[in-house]
């Protein structure tokens, strides 16, 4: 939170920022409040801490300092904030933990509108929120503002220099001494330029201190703001000026404001300014737009001239007058009120509704001739369509004089694609969206002034006649108004129902209860610790990689002199500098290190540099010069097949005689879908610590992995040394989802191995950027079947065949590949079923692990060829899956047995406390009714099958020592990333040793206290450890029992002291030795699965058929987990899988260029879900009186499961696309690809803004739009 004091008003502004774009230069005088002065465990806890963790809002617990914060500031500005502001100020965070309900659930404390559950919790111990014992602004800031005169500030640096005037006259100074320099206010673009474009500039001129750039004017023609004013201070004057002025003069500013509030997250409107946003013309920009079409003026001012232009003359062609000079700088801007007559619109449609840069956005006014419908003036802006905002003027100027009707709409949209010329795009932009956009934006416009002119139009002859009588005739029908409001935003509600733990349950066994987190608290105070929280080593280095920029192709040279004369580079490392193993075969590929003659895919590390800082690393990376000879096939697709280019083996499974039931079925289907990948997205990247010891070749290596075991391995084969040299320690993970396994062990090595050239110690912490470069994610999949049914929906038969795009190298996509096979039923019994899954061998980073393995590709591709079945059959989806579920004890496709009972529990509960039937009226009710948006509602089962398919995967140990002070360590092989698992295995202790959970504490995960142990993989965690857990705790009471039996009245203290005195010992190490599980892949059968998890998912969505925009209603969870050990943190597991299949199925898109460059590398062009994508009602429910008794406690490992029940929301989606296509009369068959995007959903809701695009460019009669008709059939 940054502070500032305003001498003249004597108020002090609170708002929050993101430290990364935060340049400290500008930080003169104010105060900055971090997480760590807000409130710790060493002196007070806050009540914004307190909540965050005790509401159970927090699970890796890496971001939770920035909820804090952005809670806390909001809270030290509105000590009782609204709901909207809120939501607006988590806006700007997201996460793949993302669990909405429990980041807003503290926030609802503070302001108590919601009646929502609070049985994960107790409210009753919550400390009050008292401002008067916040932190002061330091009266030494205060009084510096007051009494020193500002002067012009100068920070020097290695490279740059800062420079901060205070008056215009010396900023026009120094602009015309550096014309080249730029003017940096909020850094958002500056800053992103210099960190991930290598742009630098020696000199930077902040002029933010400068009062005539923060001017605020009320004039008669508008209001005149300066071009410093940030955009939070922008939207603040709008909001407070809508309220002041009669709407009829406010429709400029309330038009900006709908911009605004979805213009990037609350922490980035506080630090960029107008201005900033005005001059960097920015094709992205939402503004400019609006701001261009609603004739704003820009203030301009050089040394010894003054001048007014029109924003809109910076979009154009011409030079000269027309734009600023390198001289000039902008000093305010001009926003005029509206008039009588004029309408004024600003639109946008980006991939996330909040805090994402646009696909297309535009700005429109229109004014009118007195008491007429005849345009007197037009303007029609664009952004995101070519490089800047770009003006339709031509079309513009043909329409001056026209009436606003049918006939002007149809030329309208004909002129408008005409003139916007859309280039083709390499970037994965599909430029057909844009252009349907275009239109579909003025049709809005159409229908919006429409309505406030409430003109009655007769489109048979196409006059129109003013309208008189506003009973008389309501303006456009009714069916179509509902399209004129946007999607926002609501505080999201939600419901909690699990199973009560037995009235005999002693109150102290925590097992059962929804236990706090066990670092919830450290992570609100921000003293959890992470690899790079670590404190630095004597001497240590840091690590920059340099990868290859090529797909396939051999290296002809790698220079590195330049890179050698950097400041601060000690070394350069490649693979000349690996002692012993550089290639790890663990199938016939191999896992590399470092590129040695060729490279397979852009990201490959070639090389790395080792410096004195990060950032001396990084400029010294960039300065390697690698020189390839590029080889062929250069493979990114499943053209793989075409190549014959697999890893082997391929896998296949068949069951009943499948080519006899086609011939006897009624009915036949055959399609395919593709899925694309999924980025990890884990909040923090791939880390790593590598300290050498000093002797006998000894070394620490601090990581942030899922599996210690094989960062042991690995680093201790790339140092040829025994793995008892090597001490991996993990403490916790903030985020893995399955990214941190092979790969973690690959960059471990490439840091040991700079740590063991250089004896130095190593810290290599990926950027976003390289870490999503460099590692793989979820397998894209392509998924072809054929179907045989019968006339009832009986279905007999599936063909399916799977590709997986494995990448480069193995990693884990043939098991990817098996586990998709296995687990392809999903819910339903199919009595002939033949499929076969093929890794592809590409061009690519190598895909990897990722939470659900497999399953959510596989069980898509099925649920797609069910509602397939039910179109071509006329029977709802819902109905052929109940006709084809598992319904008693019976076999799967590979001949384990299968009780199904519990999942046909879960999808009646699921119906029922979904109110299904009921709600899906109520959505046939709401489609009648409205035209451009459309409802729909689907409801999916799931069967989830537990098991690593083989036992030494499952083994797992624990180790727990009992100290003389009856304090107990526990520590044991599982990883904490979010899970929970600590808690739970404290909660297992407590409970076995029968003791508090208070006097037990866990250290860290380390090989030299647990070796060998699993991956913390496939939902296992708890199971396994658990019961390890378990089994030394048990140890430990056998040594202690007969102690007790002989005072039975003593504490746990006076036992201890008498075991210890008795010389009993007090350590025992624990084990499981895993499950049985087998799968014999020549018989196509086996165990290879332990247990079944169950879980239906009800999910209802709303749709804008103009611009394919969704909101997600509501979703009903009900999961069979089993007896929860930790109902808050299973829950919290549900909701978070949930939101994070959200993404999967419908927002998160891989994009890469022909030459298999990843595009996507970021927040910025990649999105995962937001506060905004949370359904506005939210329930889980768990399972009653569900027992497995394969498990620790009865309970289930239930990590990965509720990430499928996402695509509930593709097939809500489906269904809403399906009506739309109904009533359109559009009767072809349709397929929808995973992520089902905006793009997708406009595209399949086909009408004449789809098909404009297409035909404009054709040549052949044009057919004229009817703008209340969507097709012309």
């Amino acid at each position: 939170m940054i502070s500032t004091y305003e001498p003249a008003s004597k108020k002090i502004r609170h708002y929050s920022a993101n430290a990364c774009l935060l340049p400290i230069c500008s930080l003169y005088g104010a105060a900055v409040t971090t997480v760590e002065g807000v409130g710790s465990t060493k002196t007070r806890v806050h009540p914004v801490q307190e909540r965050l963790a005790k509401c159970h809002g927090s699970q890796c617990g890496f971001c939770t300092p920035g909820m804090v914060m952005s809670i806390y500031t909001l809270l030290r500005n509105h000590p009782e904030p609204t709901s909207e502001q809120m939501i607006a100020a988590l806006a700007g965070k997201y996460c793949h933990f993302l669990i909405c309900r429990y980041v807003l659930e503290p926030l609802n404390h503070f302001l108590q509108i919601l009646c929502v559950s609070t049985r994960l919790f107790s409210t009753d111990e919550f400390q009050p929120l008292d401002p008067t014992q916040e932190l002061i602004f330091p009266p030494e800031l205060m009084r510096m503002a007051e009494n020193q005169p500002k002067r012009t500030l100068s920070f020097h640096g290695e490279r740059m220099t800062w420079i901060s005037p205070v008056s215009l006259d010396e900023l026009l100074d120094l602009k015309a001494s550096y014309p080249k320099a730029p003017l940096l206010v909020g850094n958002t673009s500056v800053g992103p330029e210099m960190k991930f474009r290598g742009v630098f500039h020696p000199i930077v001129i902040a002029p933010a201190r400068i009062p005539d750039l923060n001017v605020v004017k009320c004039l008669d023609d508008g209001l005149t703001l300066g071009a410093a004013c940030s955009l939070s201070v922008v939207k603040d004057i709008l909001t407070n000026a809508v309220v002041e002025f009669p709407e009829e003069k406010t429709k400029v500013f309330s038009a900006v404001l709908q911009q605004l509030r979805t213009l990037a997250g609350e922490q980035i409107r506080n630090m960029a300014s107008l201005g900033g946003n005005i001059v960097s013309r920015k094709s992205t920009s939402d503004l400019n737009p609006i701001l261009a079409a609603s004739n704003c003026m820009l203030n301009l001012a050089s040394r010894g001239r003054k001048r007014q232009i029109p924003l809109r003359d910076i979009f154009a062609d011409g030079v000269g007058n027309n734009t600023i000079t390198p001289e000039e700088i902008l000093v305010s801007v001009h926003i005029p009120y509206s008039r009588k007559g004029e309408y004024v619109s600003a639109f946008r449609q980006a991939p996330r509704r909040e805090n994402a840069l646009p696909v297309t956005n535009a700005g429109m006014r229109v004014l009118f001739e007195e008491g007429t419908d005849t345009i007197k003036d037009l303007s029609i802006f664009y952004g995101g369509a070519v490089s800047t905002t770009v003006c339709a003027k031509q079309t513009c100027r043909t329409l001056i004089g026209r009436h606003w009707n049918k006939q002007m709409l149809d030329e309208a949209c004909r002129l408008v694609l005409k003139e916007i010329a859309l280039p083709g795009s390499d970037s994965g932009e599909k430029v057909d969206y844009k252009k349907t956009l275009i239109v579909s934006f003025f049709y809005r416009f159409f229908l919006e002034v429409s309505q406030s002119l409430k003109t009655m139009v007769n489109y048979l002859s196409g006059n129109s006649l003013p309208f008189q009588d506003p009973c008389h005739y309501p303006g456009i029908p009714m069916e179509y108004r509902s399209v004129l409001q946007d999607f926002k935003t609501k505080m999201p509600q939600s419901i909690q129902i699990y199973q009560d733990i037995e009235p005999s349950q002693s109150p102290q066994d925590p097992v059962g209860r929804p236990v706090m987190h066990q670092s919830g608290i450290k992570h609100a105070t921000g003293e959890a610790v992470y690899v790079d929280d670590l404190p630095s080593v004597d001497g240590e280095l840091f690590l920059a990689v340099v990868t290859s920029s090529r797909a396939h192709a051999k290296i002809v040279s790698i220079d590195t002199s330049e890179a050698l004369k950097g400041p601060g580079v000690f070394d350069i490392i490649t693979a000349h500098d690996v002692p012993a193993t550089n290639e790890f075969y663990y199938s016939d590929d191999p896992e590399i290190i470092f590129a040695r003659n060729k490279v397979i895919c852009v990201g490959q590390i070639v090389c790395a540099v080792v410096a004195d800082s990060d950032d001396h690393a990084k400029q010294a990376a960039a300065k390697v010069k690698i020189e390839y000879e590029v080889l062929e096939p250069v493979i990114l697709t499943i053209e793989a097949i075409q190549h014959n280019s697999f890893f082997e083996p391929k896998r296949k499974l068949e069951q009943g005689n499948v080519d006899r039931a086609f011939e006897t079925v009624d009915n036949i289907i055959e399609g395919e879908i593709h899925i694309g990948g999924q980025e990890h997205f884990y909040i923090e990247t791939q880390s790593v610590l590598v300290v050498p010891k000093g002797e006998d070749k000894e070394m620490d290596v601090y990581v942030s992995t899922q599996h210690p075991a094989i960062i042991q391995e690995m680093v201790a084969a790339s140092l040829g040394v025994p793995a008892n040299r090597i001490m991996c320690h993990v403490k916790r993970v903030g985020g893995a989802f399955g990214g941190k396994l092979l790969k973690a062990g690959l960059l471990a090595s490439v840091a040991a191995v700079a740590a063991n050239k250089t004896s130095r110690a190593v810290r290599l912490i990926l950027s976003r950027g390289d870490d999503m470069l460099i590692t793989g994610g979820r397998h894209p999949f392509i998924g072809k079947y054929k179907v045989g049914f019968m006339k009832d929906g009986r279905i007999r038969a599936v063909d399916a065949k799977y590709y997986i795009n494995g990448g480069c190298t193995p990693d884990e996509s043939v098991l990817v590949a098996e586990v998709s096979l296995l687990k392809m039923d999903n819910a339903y019994k199919i009595p002939n079923l033949r499929c076969r899954a093929y890794a592809c061998k590409t061009n690519l980073p190598s895909n990897t692990a990722f939470r659900g393995f497999g399953f959510p590709q596989s069980a898509l591709v099925t649920e797609t060829w069910i509602t397939g079945v039910a179109d071509k059959v006329g029977l709802s989806p819902e109905k052929i899956r109940e006709i084809n579920m598992y319904k008693e004890n019976e076999q799967t496709h590979f001949k384990q047995k299968l009780d199904p009972q519990n999942l046909i529990r879960c999808w009646n509960e699921c119906m029922e406390k979904s109110a299904y039937y009921s709600r899906k009226t109520a959505v046939n009710e709401f489609n009648k009714q409205n035209y451009w948006k459309k409802k729909g509602i689907a409801i999916v089962p799931m069967k989830f099958p537990f098991g690593l398919g083989t036992r030494y995967l499952s083994q797992a140990a624990a180790l727990v020592h009992i100290y003389t002070d009856g304090s107990v360590l526990l520590t044991h092989g599982g990883i904490e990333m979010g899970q929970g698992i600590h808690t739970k295995m404290i909660q297992v202790a407590s409970r076995e040793l029968n003791i508090p959970m208070s006097c037990i504490h866990f250290c860290e995960t380390s090989t030299t206290t647990v070796p060998n142990a699993c991956a913390s993989v496939g939902s296992a965690g708890t199971d396994v450890n658990g019961m390890a857990v378990k089994d030394a705790c048990q140890t430990l009471m056998k040594r202690l029992q007969p102690i007790i039996n002989k005072n039975p009245k003593g504490t746990w203290n006076d036992w201890i002291k008498e075991a210890f005195e008795q010389s009993v010992s007090l350590s025992a190490t624990g084990y499981f030795r895993g499950y049985n599980e087998n799968m014999d892949w020549e018989k196509g059968e086996g165990q290879p699965f332990t247990y079944f998890l169950y879980g239906a998912a009800c999910s209802e969505v709303e749709i804008n058929c103009l611009t394919g925009d969704h909101k997600n209603i509501r979703t009903d969870i009900v999961m069979d987990i089993g007896c929860s050990i930790n109902p808050a943190v299973d829950i919290g597991q549900i909701e978070g899988a949930f939101v994070q299949g959200i993404g999967l199925y419908t927002m998160e898109e891989l994009k890469y260029s022909p030459e298999g460059v990843l595009y996507t590398r970021g927040p910025d062009q990649y999105k995962i879900p937001a506060v905004c994508d949370i359904p506005e009602q939210f329930s889980v429910s768990l399972l009653s009186s569900s027992q497995n008794p394969y498990a620790i406690y009865a309970s289930k490992g239930i990590g990965e499961a509720g990430l499928f029940l996402g695509c509930s929301v593709f097939f809500a989606l489906r269904d809403a696309v399906t009506r739309v296509r109904n009533e359109r009369g559009l009767k072809k068959t349709f397929a929808l690809n995973s992520p089902l995007t905006a793009e997708q959903i406009r595209a399949s809701c086909t009408d004449d803004f789809t098909e404009m695009p297409t035909t404009s460019v054709k040549q052949g009669p044009y057919q004229p739009i009817n703008p209340y008709s969507a097709l012309n059939l």
